[in-house]
């Protein structure tokens, strides 16, 4: 009888691990609690640790009220959490002690006008160059 002594390979992580490890490393980064994070989406705490976890689906509504307060795209927590740190380079310092729900939101909405201007300003900058030619 012969065995197969394969080395044993690392699986990759599935898209909901991925996101979930993103998730924890933005929300560390910016000093918000779990408990934070889940007020400002109108969910319990559990919760958040389900999506970081990756125990439970992110609704799409959800990845894009986090991606507008970390300052990310949605499709950015969706890449390798070395990739992401390269796209989230815009980042803004903010104090998370006594930050209400409403300051989260006020962040979030600042941070969505941001990542609105650099896209158009990407697209100015595109159109440019392409007229040069």
């Amino acid at each position: 009888m012969l065995f197969c002594n394969k080395p044993h390979l690392p699986q990759a992580m599935t898209h909901y691990e991925i996101i979930g490890q993103n998730l924890a490393a933005l929300r560390e980064k910016r000093g918000l609690s779990q408990e934070e994070a889940a007020s400002y989406l109108g969910v319990s705490r559990p919760v958040i640790s389900y999506y970081e976890t990756a125990q439970r689906e992110i609704p799409l509504l959800h990845l894009e009220k986090l991606g507008d307060l970390f300052g990310v795209e949605v499709a950015d927590l969706m890449l390798e959490p070395q990739s992401l740190e390269q796209q989230a380079s815009i980042a803004f310092a903010f104090r998370t002690d006594g930050l209400t729900t409403s300051d989260l939101q006020g962040i979030a909405d600042f941070q969505k006008i941001v990542k609105n201007y650099l896209k158009m300003k990407s697209i100015s900058n595109e159109e440019e160059q392409g007229n040069r030619v």
